[in-house]
């Protein structure tokens, strides 16, 4: 930690490899930003997609904080079973936080943390699509964050809410970490090319590849705007 930088905030890998007294404690990072990112309303800013990948990646190491196991599998596997369920706590947390709100978020005015056209853009997509939104919104910075808590706002039935929330969840949580551990593994055991050497080439190209939908989506409603 002496070594902070602000920037680090934004990193992925800083949160994976944190370390408190010489104890490591990256995982339970992990499930907290996962849950925060999904279930807080601050928590829209922080790395989810590239976080999970990179856990793939660093699934054995993580996995050793809280139990060894010798099964590579196994390594990985669990934690994407503990990111699954820390992101379908956080959603349901969101749901029940946009149930007892109800329109106050509406009337809240913009802070540093929040922004009221994240609320609207996020309501605008769950409109459209209903409950698969809450499937198409996990992979989607900054919506996965409002999406559930807009859930909740609407009165959307909680036991269709909890269904679409547990297939999101794994569906979002084992994607990611599978793809990021076994793409490592391919790539260094077939081409000797070692991913952890090109973090930040891998965190821009997932950025680019989850913010994309998002952006094009923005420029699309405005242009609708326009035309009316």
């Amino acid at each position: 930690m002496e070594d902070f930088n602000w920037a680090d905030l934004i990193n992925p890998e800083f949160y994976i490899n944190l370390e408190i007294a010489g104890h490591k404690i990256g995982l339970y990072v992990v499930l907290f930003i996962v849950f925060a990112e999904t279930g807080l309303l601050a928590g829209f800013f922080l790395p989810g997609d590239s976080l999970l990948f990179l856990a793939g990646i660093y699934s054995k190491a993580l996995m050793s904080e809280l139990v060894v196991l010798e099964s590579d599998f196994l390594n990985v596997l669990g934690v994407a079973t503990l990111v699954a369920l820390a992101g379908i706590i956080g959603n349901l947390f969101g749901y029940w936080f946009g149930a007892k709100s109800g329109n106050y978020l509406y009337q809240k005015e913009d802070g540093f943390l929040f922004k009221k056209k994240y609320l609207l853009e996020s309501k605008a997509f769950f409109e459209k699509h209903g409950g698969r939104a809450i499937i198409f919104a996990r992979f989607l910075p900054v919506v996965r964050t409002f999406t559930p808590i807009i859930a909740g706002v609407a009165n959307m039935e909680f036991k269709k809410f909890l269904f679409y929330n547990i297939i999101s969840s794994i569906a979002w949580a084992f994607s990611l970490i599978f793809a990021g551990h076994y793409l490592y593994r391919f790539l260094l055991d077939s081409y000797n090319f070692d991913l952890t050497h090109y973090i930040e080439y891998i965190i821009l190209i997932i950025i680019i590849i989850t913010t994309v939908p998002f952006v094009i989506k923005l420029i699309n409603n405005k242009r609708e705007k326009n035309k009316k």
